[in-house]
């Protein structure tokens, strides 16, 4: 396994998306009466947060030492490491999650886009609307890198995810275990000319906050509509 190499990475207001619904107020809120109703709820629902499960208890391959508390977003940064699919990402596998970032606003769309149109396309029907807000974040570190032309035909980015995930988990399994690697550098799969960032650590994640948001919508096309809700230029 060829270890690509590691470069300074200095990046402001990278990009990840994440759909509204989770900016709203807990799904219980309706039902609570008081203060004292409102935290026994959250209680009931926090036995089925992943999130809290895994601040308490960790993952098959998470500590929950490595999570952060007590500063803004602290709760999105954990969720991206708490709550993993099933046969995981690019750069990780269900035992433990990642922050996955674009260095451009067009290259985090293009990556979500393709994601939700998969979805679509195992049920046949392309009919949804989903809005998504930006959350904002810096990076700073020694990030192993995958742009350069000897990772051209790396298979850890095949656009098929037959191919490339197990290949880039395995890859992102051995930079953070055996060499120290704290994340991954490479080119968007899915946006030519863009640039996406891995990061293994939810401390790397600094400075969080939203941004703008946008909206998806199907309309019986594989090729969504994307609109700018706030007139972002």
């Amino acid at each position: 396994m060829q270890n690509p190499p590691r470069v300074d990475i200095s990046r402001r207001d990278t990009i990840r998306l994440i759909s509204t619904g989770r900016l709203k107020d807990p799904v219980l809120l309706p039902l609570a009466g008081s203060d004292g109703d409102l935290a026994g709820l959250a209680e009931l629902e926090g036995a089925t947060s992943g999130r809290l499960r895994a601040q308490e208890g960790g993952l098959p391959d998470l500590d929950p030492r490595e999570l952060v508390f007590g500063r803004p977003g602290y709760t999105f940064i954990n969720a991206a490491f708490a709550y993993t699919r099933p046969g995981g990402n690019r750069f990780n596998d269900d035992s433990r999650g990642a922050w996955y970032c674009a260095f451009e606003v067009d290259t985090a769309l293009g990556e979500i886009s393709f994601h939700l149109t998969r979805e679509l396309i195992a049920i046949d029907r392309f009919d949804n609307t989903t809005d998504y807000a930006e959350l904002v974040a810096d990076f700073v570190g020694r990030f192993h890198d995958l742009r350069g032309d000897a990772f051209r035909h790396d298979p850890a980015l095949d656009p098929d995810i037959a191919t490339a995930y197990p290949a880039g988990q395995a890859l992102a399994k051995h930079l953070r275990a055996k060499e120290g690697g704290i994340g991954i550098v490479y080119p968007s799969v899915r946006r030519p000319g863009g640039t996406c960032l891995a990061a293994f650590f939810p401390d790397l994640v600094q400075n969080l906050r939203q941004g703008g948001i946008w909206r998806l919508e199907w309309r019986g096309s594989p090729v969504p509509t994307i609109l700018n809700l706030e007139n972002r230029p």
